[in-house]
């Protein structure tokens, strides 16, 4: 899993930004009607398979497998048309990796499809050195120390692994519990916080 609670070296205005963006998303009051879903991904090294790595230009490393623009849309799709399609819009809370974005629907859909999927979603991106604040790498953090530190030989086994982990948390009504609020950030981690220009010429006189 990625390391948690990254953050920037220095002041860093588009870091805040994005931040309190997606910390005032988690302090809405919960709406069925626009339902918050985070999403990330995390990836599991199988010992029993053997996947050959993609031909590469010469001189670049191999490369595994990634997750496609396709493999995004494709999934956005069953949220909208699945488990949410009552909603009126889903709040989308994801990374800026660059298949997370609207133009994968428009790879992988005809316009007037990708456009109808598009207008159910609601996006907050999380800022670069921020993924910590996607809820959804915290509990793939819960997942990978109670369910993925071990050897496991296939899809799967993986794949029942995990059901049975998600089921059994569901059961019993774990989450996380998000307490980190805007003023928080504002208090805590004021050293990013960029000195407004008006201050700033205020104090040179």
């Amino acid at each position: 899993m990625k390391e948690m609670w990254c953050l920037p070296p220095k002041q860093d205005a588009a870091f805040v930004a994005a931040m309190e963006d997606v910390l005032d998303v988690y302090e809405r009051p919960r709406d069925p009607t626009h339902p918050v879903v985070c999403m990330d991904e995390a990836s599991k090294q199988l010992v029993g398979e053997v996947r050959d790595p993609l031909p590469t230009a010469p001189g670049s490393p191999a490369k595994t497998e990634r997750r496609t623009r396709a493999d995004f849309a494709y999934f956005i799709r069953d949220l909208v048309d699945g488990r949410y399609k009552y909603a009126t819009k889903i709040v989308l809370v994801m990374d800026n990796l660059n298949t997370h974005s609207v133009a994968s629907l428009y790879e992988a859909f005809p316009p007037a499809e990708a456009k109808r999927i598009a207008d159910k979603l609601e996006i907050h991106h999380t800022p670069k050195h921020g993924s910590w604040l996607n809820v959804a790498e915290c509990e793939l953090s819960v997942l990978g120390r109670q369910c993925l530190d071990r050897r496991i030989a296939d899809r799967p086994t993986l794949a029942a692994e995990v059901a049975t982990w998600e089921l059994d948390r569901n059961d019993a009504g774990r989450g996380i519990d998000w307490r980190f609020t805007t003023a928080d950030a504002r208090n805590k981690l004021k050293r990013l916080y960029p000195i407004p220009v008006l201050e700033s010429r205020l104090a040179d006189h």
